[in-house]
């Protein structure tokens, strides 16, 4: 009965499947726009492998857009900034 009354009201019991990841100078950028009301807040989880240990910055800026997509493209952008302005430091 949970799962009918889920799916009539919208709401999934499946997470989302995961974006592809945005591959920049050794880094992988999951864009991860977080709705907040009627916008989107930029963020992106940011990995890098380090032998066998794969380390992982969260991104979240204050930042918001009105779309999904304008939101993915910024959080995209912001990311690769964090990557050239501090590289491996972003783990630290």
């Amino acid at each position: 009965m949970t799962s009918f009354l889920s799916r009539l009201f919208g709401k999934s019991t499946t997470a989302p499947a995961a974006a592809e990841p945005v591959l920049h100078n050794d880094f992988r950028i999951f864009p991860e726009p977080i709705k907040e009301g009627s916008v989107f807040r930029i963020a992106a989880r940011i990995e890098k492998t380090f032998g066998d240990e794969v380390k992982t910055h969260q991104l979240i800026r204050a930042d918001t857009r009105p779309s999904l997509d304008d939101a993915t493209g910024a959080s995209i952008a912001k990311a690769k900034q964090a990557i050239d302005q501090l590289g491996d430091a972003l783990f630290s």
